[in-house]
């Protein structure tokens, strides 16, 4: 071509694959299935194509494109194969793993019949050209990316991922925490990080000079824009050194309000770190920059709001459930709580992640536990708040030393009078599965009543499975709410655990985690589960509980509870005996235990106030134990007793500490009685790491109880010797009798034992 307008001469002619590769744009070919069929060299650079691979036939989606904008890409695709042109941004992961936003035209493909059999994508690297267009583009963009969280630190992140290097090359945001501005995003393009003691770092305390433009807009509450002037007024030498270092040639500042509040700062700049057509920002620019901190504080303000009403809810959710446990003899514990994940309520905001899932473990008499795990249905303050009083009326009943299975009848009248309207004149109760096990760790027996819980996980030397309960129960509150009025049975049953067993007791949230895209398969979660806690099973309690909430992927759809309890014997010890109820033998239970007391290693003053203990109350069980053996049944219906003392007129009466029968007036009857050794008890001494406990058995069904004893009685004072010196002392209902027991520390205190010597001190001088 010689002049313009003339046409080329045919040996000057470039055929169209020249042109198409020395394009300085990208162009790529895709079929009707969105699959790549060809791209130009440009291409290959844009996208950021891996040398070697073969991109042929792989999806559009698979050069990059960001999941949030794989809507986009998708829409593409139907909008032109039905005959319509696309044009729109969207962003793109590169092969050397860096961000760029692309701006892209579609066009049909059609073949010589006319029918479309493909696509031709033209684009090109967006925003940095400073088209009008594509700066409204980056706008629509940001509040996308804005209304898609509200968490906090995504929200600030996002938008510095958007802005840079697109629009900057460096972004700053500066929120205010109480009276302190601290930095709380600080972004550069191409990988670039300011030397340290320059610029201000993530979490530093940002303070600007008065005449800084960063404080300007601040204090006219208005987007500033500074090129001619950029270097006056820098915090410090070290900053203004760095700054025309990296060719620092224009900044934006824009304050972020919200509700009339200022909530920081939002500051742009452009240096040399990467090309653009333009150096330094106009009008346009602090607009669209005073557009974009709108949005971004409005969405601070509502993250804030969010975390806010999250932590609220967390609070409450972790201060209904245990934090820490107690040492407990024969056990060690691990336990987790995972809260799930926002769910989006059409027409109701956000719910909370809070739920009522709950787990404990609850030291009963005797050195014996109460392990409990169990699901609320529903989620929310709601299941929350019911999961609290259900819990705290599970412990009560527990340190009554109640059976399993009358607990879970008592949790199931307290279920359902915890209903709330369903708004159609019904009343909605929530359902609740709840195991519940005692466990004795010097017999390994475990007692347990279920509500519809799934079986814990037991782990042995051999093998981990599911642990095998021979009872399960329907879960609490569901007589209510089937409407149907029959009594709902709960059974108990026992078993022995293995020795060193380990039990991994966890809700349903845990295996119901729906992988992204797809469905929850309980079924497989729980096979995973068995195999990652396998390969762990000798680890700490505390690992097998990390593997275990982490063995299934997925959303966090329902909040998860777990606890791990691994048994061992280390430190245990058990001696018992039986005696006949007779006043004789109450030096002889003093002197097993007095024997019993030394071997164990116990302090010689502990070990007399414990002896003195077993005397007050093995004196209680010879006066007052009935002298026919009596049998007691837990059943659904309640408790039976097979036979009433003769004395008591047809009645039961509590348990009267009375010492005005004297030792003296039972030997004479035990003597009178022509089978004295009718009558008997059992003395069975404990040993744990650093306590002991006492308890002994006899038949008689009342409870002792503490009496006031007047200045002139004789007796009466037993029971309150043993509140008075014992570290914890009670009495349970056993199914032949009942049980008194205390609870003594084998060493003494050692501040009490440094304050006795300082009163001895005193008492010399």
């Amino acid at each position: 071509m010689t002049r313009w307008g003339e046409p080329f001469r045919e040996s000057d002619a470039l055929a169209t694959a020249e042109v198409v590769d020395q394009a300085q744009i990208a162009i790529v070919v895709i079929d009707r299935f969105s699959l790549l069929r060809y791209w130009n060299p440009y291409a290959r650079e844009l996208f950021g194509f891996v040398g070697g691979r073969d991109y042929v036939g792989l999806s559009l989606l698979d050069i990059g494109i960001h999941e949030s904008d794989r809507e986009h890409a998708s829409q593409l695709a139907r909008r032109v194969l039905r005959g319509e042109p696309w044009e729109g941004t969207f962003a793109v992961l590169k092969g050397d793993s860096t961000w760029i936003h692309v701006r892209a035209q579609a066009v049909p493909m059609r073949d010589d019949s006319g029918e479309i059999d493909g696509i031709t994508l033209i684009a090109r690297e967006a925003l940095r050209s400073g088209r009008v267009e594509e700066q409204y583009g980056l706008l629509e963009r940001i509040g996308s990316r804005l209304a898609s969280s509200l968490e906090f630190d995504s929200t600030v992140k996002g938008v510095a991922g958007i802005l840079v290097p697109q629009f900057a090359d460096h972004c700053f945001i500066d929120l205010y925490d109480h009276d302190r501005l601290v930095r709380q995003v600080s972004v550069h393009a191409e990988g670039w990080s300011p030397p340290a003691d320059s610029w201000f770092d993530v979490g530093d305390e940002v303070r600007y000079p008065e005449r800084h433009f960063v404080t300007q807009a601040m204090r006219r509450l208005e987007t500033v824009v500074s090129s001619d002037y950029l270097f006056e007024n820098s915090p410090n030498d070290r900053s203004d050194r760095v700054s025309r270092q990296v060719g620092v040639t224009s900044a934006i500042a824009a304050p972020l309000r919200a509700r009339g509040e200022v909530l920081g700062v939002l500051t742009l700049a452009l240096s040399g770190l990467s090309p653009r057509q333009k150096s330094s920002y106009g009008g346009f620019d602090r607009d669209l920059v005073g557009a974009i901190a709108s949005r971004v504080a409005l969405a601070i303000d509502n993250a804030r709001l969010f975390e806010e009403e999250r932590s609220t809810a967390l609070a409450f959710q972790n201060s209904l459930l245990p934090s820490h446990f107690p040492p407990l003899d024969g056990l060690t514990l691990a336990h987790r709580y995972l809260p799930a994940g926002p769910l989006q309520a059409h027409g109701h905001g956000v719910q909370t992640q809070v739920g009522g899932d709950f787990y404990d473990a609850i030291p009963l008499s005797a050195g014996r536990v109460g392990l409990v795990i169990g699901d609320v249905e529903g989620r929310g303050p709601h299941a929350a708040a019911v999961m609290g009083q259900l819990r705290a009326a599970l412990r009560a009943f527990a340190q009554a030393d109640r059976e399993p299975a009358d607990i879970l009848r008592e949790l199931d009248e307290w279920v359902r009078q915890l209903g709330t309207p369903d708004g159609n004149g019904g009343v909605w109760i929530p359902s609740v599965s709840c195991l519940y096990m005692v466990y004795d760790a010097w017999s390994r027996e475990l007692s347990y009543a279920n509500a519809g819980h799934a079986s814990p996980l037991l782990i042995t030397s051999d093998s981990v499975e599911a642990l095998d309960l021979e009872v399960t129960d329907r879960m609490l509150g569901v007589r209510a709410k089937g409407g149907s009025g029959e009594g709902i049975v709960y059974h108990q049953a026992n078993l022995r655990l293995p020795l060193g067993a380990t039990l991994v007791m966890y809700t349903d949230g845990l295996v119901d985690r729906r992988p992204v895209g797809g469905k929850a398969d309980p079924e497989r979660a729980l096979e995973r589960m068995t195999e990652r806690v396998a390969e762990v099973a000798d680890k700490d309690v505390e690992q097998i509980a990390e593997v275990a909430v982490h063995s299934v992927p997925g959303e966090l759809d329902d909040d998860t509870a777990l606890l791990v309890v691994r048994t061992h014997s280390e430190e245990l010890a058990l001696r018992e005996g039986w005696f006949p109820s007779e006043a004789s033998t109450v030096g002889a239970a003093r002197h097993l235990a007095a024997d019993t007391f030394k071997e164990w290693g116990v302090d010689r003053d502990q070990a007399e106030l414990a002896c003195l203990l077993v005397s007050e109350i093995v004196t209680n069980v010879v006066i007052h134990a009935t002298p026919h053996p009596v049998h007691r049944e837990f059943t659904g219906g309640g408790v039976l007793d097979s036979e009433t003392p003769l004395d008591s007129g047809g009645m039961v009466d509590e348990f009267d500490e009375d010492w005005s029968d004297l030792l003296e007036a039972v030997a004479e009857e035990d003597e009178s009685t022509d089978n004295p050794g009718e009558k008997e008890f059992l003395l069975r001494l404990r040993r744990g790491a650093n306590a002991v406990w006492v308890e002994v058995f006899d038949h008689d069904l009342r409870l002792p109880r503490i009496r006031s004893a007047a200045a002139d009685d004789e007796g009466g004072r037993g029971l309150y010797l043993v509140e008075q010196l014992a570290s914890r002392w009670g009495s349970r209902p056993t199914p032949d009798g009942k049980a008194v027991w205390f609870e003594m520390p084998m060493h003494a205190d050692e501040e009490a034992e440094i304050e006795v010597e300082e009163a001895e001190k005193d008492d010399e001088e």
